[in-house]
């Protein structure tokens, strides 16, 4: 039968999935911001076709690939930059909302 972890066990196991090396959470960071920067790549290219072609499906996979990852990279690179205590809850949920918004949009420009 299956049976529940200590209390002790599990909260060796939390604090041993927390405690990540600098360079680890670094890298870690670095590779985000790669693909963030793709995606805003990705964006801009949707963008340009929209302008060159009058497509106004590629105008919503631009919006929706700048909304999902454009928006949240900005936010998270602001909340790094300035002096902020708190707030990662806030941070997480709207972030987290403009990349629903901008998968919907992609979602909708396929979609035309």
């Amino acid at each position: 039968m299956f049976q529940e972890p200590t209390s002790a066990v599990s909260e060796l196991v939390l604090q041993a999935g927390t405690q990540l090396s600098e360079s680890l959470r670094m890298g870690l960071l670095a590779y985000e911001l790669i693909g963030a920067a793709l995606g805003v790549f990705i964006a801009f290219l949707a963008y340009r076709g929209y302008r060159r072609n009058k497509s106004r499906p590629m105008l919503f996979v631009a919006v929706g690939f700048a909304l999902a990852l454009g928006v949240p990279l900005i936010l998270t690179v602001v909340y790094l930059v300035l002096p902020i205590t708190g707030g990662r809850v806030v941070l997480q949920a709207t972030s987290q909302t403009f990349e629903v918004a901008g998968l919907l949009c992609i979602i909708y420009g396929l979609r035309l």
